[in-house]
């Protein structure tokens, strides 16, 4: 399938401004989806993507954006305690064209099969700040889980980008990855978040990335450059 014009929802963050700087690199036709507040963010693209802002999981704002687009960019956020990413990956999937590359982004904590292997400090981590985010009324970690239960269970044409830890720098190429956090492949465990978005974008026309979740990492850290082979 030859991608012509995508919609990156959640344009106005650091991950979703990538997005936005490759797909015009390749000469995509750019929707970008944000929160009202964060229009000035996007600023420097102003006549270059078409931008519709609003609540990421209100459905006919995304039915409106995501029509007519061959793929669809989904920065998976777990802000809030409302099924923010919940409610937005299930209008990306009720809302998206028919045979539409849908990719999605998450953390290395999101598992697909339960093969998985984490460190007891990873989720140990990951229990602390779910714990803290919902007692606070700001973070929703599990419905981040449950928004990618809803895509994993779905027949669209998904593929779920499970990030590591970030850091931003010059782009270093394409990430590695592995079906499975625990490979010895990712074990630096951390990825340009340029590049991050590099991946996402790629994503759209690499069939062989089609209802799978890939972990990634940098090709330039230690563990990419042991294991590459």
């Amino acid at each position: 399938m030859s991608i012509k014009k995508v919609c990156v929802i959640g344009a106005s963050g650091k991950l979703g401004q990538y997005m936005v700087q490759h797909a015009l690199d390749l000469d995509y036709d750019v929707v970008g989806v944000c929160r009202e507040r964060s229009v000035g963010k996007l600023e420097r693209f102003k006549g270059r993507i078409t931008l519709i802002p609003g609540a990421t999981n209100d459905r006919e704002l995304i039915k409106n954006a995501v029509a007519g687009c061959d793929g669809v960019l989904t920065v998976l956020v777990p802000w809030g305690v409302n099924q923010y990413s919940s409610g937005t990956a299930q209008a990306v999937l009720d809302y998206a064209d028919p045979g539409a590359r849908l990719i999605f982004s998450c953390g290395w904590h999101i598992s697909m099969d339960g093969q998985d292997v984490y460190s007891r400090t990873f989720t140990t981590l990951v229990k602390v700040f779910g714990w803290l985010g919902r007692f606070l009324r700001v973070v929703e970690l599990d419905d981040q889980v449950e928004a990618c239960r809803r895509v994993f269970a779905s027949s669209a044409k998904w593929t779920v980008v499970r990030g590591s830890s970030l850091e931003e720098g010059e782009s270093q190429g394409l990430p590695v990855w592995s079906e499975h956090v625990g490979d010895p492949i990712l074990k630096s465990d951390l990825t340009r978040r340029v590049d991050f978005a590099l991946f996402m974008i790629k994503a759209l026309e690499n069939d062989g990335l089609i209802q799978k979740a890939p972990a990634i990492i940098g090709c330039q850290t230690p563990s990419a450059l042991t294991h590459k082979s």
